[in-house]
C-alpha cells in the first residue's frame, strides 16, 4: 500500500501498475481468486506507461517507466566528467551518435549520471527494467525485447527522451559462452538488432558492471563507452565531503564539520564508491538525535569504522583533538583529557 501511494504521488503509473499486479498475485496465492481477478480487471482498463504525450506504446507496460529526477549532487572525477560532457555535446549536435554504454562497479554513479544528463538536456528519462523483459517461456524474452525496441522507435518525440537500459547484462550476455543458455543468446541477438535499428533521434544509455562478460559484438554497437572505475582515493574522499556537505545542510539541527568528517574518512581502510557513501551519510543523518548537532558524526564514525567512538585515548591516538573527541564520544573535554593522561 505504501508503494502504491508513493507511485501515485510520483505520477509513476508504470510502477503503480506493477505494484498492483503484485498485490493481485498475492491475492491469488492466498486463495482470494475473485479479488485477484477484480484487481487485474481494473489494471486492464488503465494506461500503462506515462507520460503518454511521448507516444510510448504499452505492449510491455512494466518494462519502461519514467524516472523522477532529483537535485542530488553528482561529484565525479575529472576524467569521467569530461567523457560525459562529450556525450552531452554529441547528443546536442544530433549527429547520429546516440548509443552509449556506462560500465563500472556498483555505486560508481552510472545511473545517477544518466539522470543528470537528462536534467541538463531537459529530457524525460525512461528507465527500462531489463529484468522484467526476461520470460520463462521459450522465445518470449527475445520477443519482448523486439517489441520494446519497436515501441522506442515509434516514439512521437524521440528527441525529447533518453532511454536507460539499467543493468543491460541481465538480457545481454556473451552468445558464445558455453555456460549460458541458448534462450539468453537469442535475447542478446535481439538486443544487437534493436541497437542496429535504433532511431537516430533516440538517445540510449545502457549500464553494466559485467563489461568483461559482454559479447564483443555488443560492445561494438555502442558509439562510446564510459569507464566509471576511474576513482582515486583523493577522488573518493572529495566525493564524500561534497555529499556530506549537501545532506547535512538539509538537517536543521546538524552542524557541518568538514575537518572532523575528513579525519574520519582518512581512517577508513577503503573509501566506498559514491552510491554506498551516500547511503552511509544519509543513514547517519536520518538516525541522528535532534538533541545533538554532532550525533550524525558519531553515527558515521561507527558505521564507517565498525566500532563506537567511546574511548578518548583511542580517539586521541587516531589524531582527534579534545574538542573533536567531545563531539564524537559525548565525553567532556576535561574528562577526556584526564582519561588520556591516566592511560
Amino acid at each position: 500500500m505504501v508503494n502504491l501511494i508513493k507511485y501515485h504521488m510520483d505520477h509513476n503509473e508504470a510502477g503503480f501498475i506493477q505494484q498492483a499486479r503484485k498485490i493481485a498475485s498475492d491475492f491469488q496465492t492466498s486463495g482470494d481468486v475473485i479479488l485477484s481477478q477484480y484487481v487485474n480487471a481494473l489494471i486492464a482498463n488503465t494506461n500503462a506507461v506515462s507520460p503518454q504525450s511521448h507516444g510510448f506504446a504499452n505492449a510491455i507496460p512494466d518494462a519502461a517507466r519514467v524516472v523522477t529526477l532529483d537535485d542530488d549532487p553528482l561529484p565525479l572525477p575529472n576524467a569521467i566528467r569530461d567523457d560525459l560532457r562529450g556525450i552531452i555535446n554529441a547528443v546536442g549536435n544530433a549527429f547520429g551518435v546516440n548509443r552509449f554504454l556506462f560500465q563500472g562497479a556498483p555505486g560508481t554513479g552510472k545511473t545517477e549520471s544518466a539522470k543528470q544528463m537528462a536534467r541538463i538536456l531537459s529530457r524525460d528519462l525512461y528507465m527500462v527494467e531489463t529484468s522484467l523483459l526476461v520470460d520463462s517461456r521459450l522465445g518470449q524474452t527475445a520477443k519482448n525485447i523486439n517489441t520494446l525496441f519497436q515501441q522506442i522507435n515509434e516514439l512521437a518525440h524521440p528527441d525529447k527522451v533518453i532511454i536507460l537500459f539499467d543493468e543491460i547484462d541481465t538480457v545481454a550476455l556473451d552468445r558464445m559462452n558455453s555456460h549460458d543458455v541458448r534462450e539468453m543468446g537469442r535475447a542478446t541477438s535481439s538486443i544487437l538488432k534493436g541497437l542496429d535499428s535504433l532511431n537516430r533521434d533516440v538517445t540510449l544509455i545502457a549500464t553494466t558492471n559485467l563489461y568483461d562478460a559482454f559479447d564483443p559484438a555488443l560492445r561494438r554497437r555502442f558509439d562510446a563507452t564510459v569507464d566509471f572505475n576511474r576513482y582515486t582515493e583523493e577522488d573518493l574522499a572529495a566525493v564524500a565531503e561534497t555529499l556530506m556537505q549537501h545532506y547535512v545542510n538539509k538537517l536543521p539541527h546538524a552542524t557541518p564539520n568538514k575537518r572532523l568528517f575528513s579525519k574520519i574518512i582518512a581512517l577508513m581502510p577503503q573509501i566506498p564508491y559514491p552510491g554506498d557513501m551516500k547511503n552511509l551519510i544519509r543513514t547517519s543523518l536520518a538516525f541522528s538525535s535532534q538533541d545533538s548537532s554532532t550525533d550524525y558524526l558519531r553515527r558515521f564514525y561507527a558505521s564507517a569504522l565498525g566500532h563506537e567512538p567511546n574511548n578518548p585515548t583511542e580517539l586521541r591516538e587516531e589524531g582527534f583533538t579534545l574538542k573533536e573527541i567531545e563531539a564524537l564520544s559525548g565525553v567532556s573535554k576535561s574528562t577526556a583529557a584526564r582519561k588520556i593522561v591516566e592511560a
